[in-house]
């Protein structure tokens, strides 16, 4: 929050359309290039939109132990550096799942802390939840066509995740001062703005 109790505004705004699920992992795997340790990305979307998609793009980028799936039911996985991998001495991958948790107090619970130096922590319906983990962050939302009404997100969720190739409209923005401007992700996809 700022000193007037407002939430603080973006430092910029990215907004990309995955029409494959390739195409979603391929964004993650370019974005990984630029995380670095200590790095937070707070990720959004219904369910079925990519997050684990992302997620496993983003590990495979890093450079991480395989075997990538949502942390559901255990709340957190960490997923170590591989010596011999893209990027041997990287970060390891923190990969939380924050949907049952209520608070940020239920997050400190967790103890988020202890890794967030060595690691890039990515935590999937984080949003309200994580800020308070680090000054900088990267937010992902995800939104499939299905979920979106006059070009904007519902709230309510979709279970209907058979279409892993339908459109996915994906907007990043920056907070803080590790995100001064948007990283630079290479050759993007269609539609990027």
């Amino acid at each position: 929050m700022t000193a007037n109790g407002q939430a603080p505004l973006p430092n910029w705004e990215m907004k990309l359309t995955a029409t494959t699920a390739e195409q979603t992992h391929a964004l993650a795997l370019r974005l990984a290039a630029v995380l670095q340790a200590g790095d937070l990305l707070v990720l959004s979307g219904e369910l079925g939109a990519g997050k684990t998609t992302f997620t496993q793009g983003l590990g495979e980028g890093l450079g991480v132990r395989e075997g990538i799936i949502s942390p559901t039911f255990v709340l957190v996985r960490i997923h170590p550096n591989l010596p011999h991998g893209p990027r041997p001495g990287g970060p390891d991958l923190v990969h939380v799942d924050a949907y049952r948790l209520d608070s940020a107090a239920e997050i400190d619970d967790i103890d988020l802390e202890n890794t967030m130096d060595s690691s890039v922590t990515v935590v999937e319906w984080g949003r309200d939840r994580v800020e308070h983990l680090s000054e900088s962050r990267l937010e992902i939302d995800l939104h499939r066509a299905v979920g979106l009404e006059d070009g904007l997100p519902s709230d309510g969720l979709d279970f209907d995740t058979g279409d892993a190739d339908e459109p996915r409209t994906i907007v990043m923005r920056g907070y803080g001062p590790r995100w001064p401007e948007a990283p630079e992700l290479g050759a993007a996809m269609e539609g990027a703005r």
